[in-house]
């Protein structure tokens, strides 16, 4: 139990320096400074910088993850989990991207890097989507043919748009209400949501 609370103190030291200070102009000894663990012990659960900012960005994904599973355990409509699961993904990872600060430049431009850690999260992701939309099915809210492709389609929009979100360039000028009109009626005319189910 010590050893994972020694790396998460080490992942959350990381963070802040690399929000404040800018991933390229934080070093690892600033880590184990800040940390007051020592360079040994930094090493001991990462070889590299990168590895850390790695770290930084999983357990982020993390946080996101549980916020996601928190929505789709609400005792509410699948359709309304369905919108507020989007919501919470786009808003969390803007939300995280932003009180980051100097962290946002490296997160557009290593976004393929963030991909390779972000494997674990879209599964998981997936796997959320798929249980709602089979839940809608069985209440007869939605009309779908196919879970696995259903719940695909879904994550891939939802990733698709998620960079144009955060920079403001999806929605920018439109108040919520009319961004909600649009959400709602792409998602549920793609899900075929049963007309006696209204928001």
């Amino acid at each position: 139990m010590a050893v994972s609370k020694t790396k998460a103190k080490l992942v959350d030291v990381a963070r802040q320096l690399f929000a404040k200070m800018g991933v390229e102009n934080t070093t690892m000894n600033d880590i184990a400074l800040a940390s007051k663990k020592g360079r040994r012990t930094l090493y001991t659960y990462f070889k590299s910088k990168e590895d850390i900012y790695m770290a930084v960005v999983e357990s982020e994904l993390e946080i996101l993850s549980d916020m996601m599973k928190r929505v789709a355990e609400k005792d509410i409509s699948p359709d309304q989990k369905i919108i507020e699961m989007i919501y919470t993904r786009l808003d969390a990872v803007k939300e995280v991207v932003y009180r980051n600060g100097t962290l946002r430049a490296t997160f557009f431009r290593d976004i393929w890097r963030v991909e390779k850690v972000r494997k674990r999260f879209d599964a998981k992701e997936l796997q959320l989507f798929k249980d709602v939309l089979r839940e809608g099915v069985e209440k007869g809210v939605f009309q779908v043919d196919d879970l696995d492709m259903t719940a695909e389609l879904v994550h891939y929009c939802v990733k698709g748009i998620e960079v144009p979100y955060i920079r403001g360039h999806i929605g920018a000028k439109l108040t919520d209400e009319e961004r909600d009109r649009y959400v709602v009626n792409i998602v549920f005319g793609a899900l075929h949501r049963k007309e006696n189910f209204n928001q």
